[in-house]
């Protein structure tokens, strides 16, 4: 009886260990991707509602105002063209600054 409960205990350890394993491994790749999307280079005239949420103080609604105004008003000329997003301040822009691109600015509308 006690070799079947240390067989057994065995044969549980040996599965339980790699799916420990494996699931470690899966929060660093997300842990990864996360800290990537925090770093990344967004190009205000071309991201998406989702890359622009990752932004610092940029939720998911002022994501949807600043994809709205480009459609509106066109391309930003300049990443201080933010500001003309209704709840954007100069504060928010610096925040951010460094992962700030516009990209091309051409046939932007009048």
């Amino acid at each position: 009886m006690l070799k079947n409960l240390r067989t057994l205990f065995l044969a549980l350890m040996v599965a339980v260990v790699p799916a420990g394993a494996m699931a470690a491994k899966k929060a660093e790749a997300v842990q990864a991707e996360a800290a990537a999307q925090q770093t990344a280079v967004v190009d205000i005239n071309t991201a998406s509602e989702a890359e622009l949420a990752t932004l610092t103080n940029i939720g998911e609604a002022k994501a949807r105002e600043i994809v709205a105004y480009r459609k509106a008003n066109g391309p930003f000329a300049s990443v201080e063209d933010l500001a003309k997003v209704k709840g954007i301040g100069a504060a928010t822009i610096e925040k951010n600054r460094a992962r700030l691109t516009v990209g091309t600015a051409q046939g932007k509308k009048k």
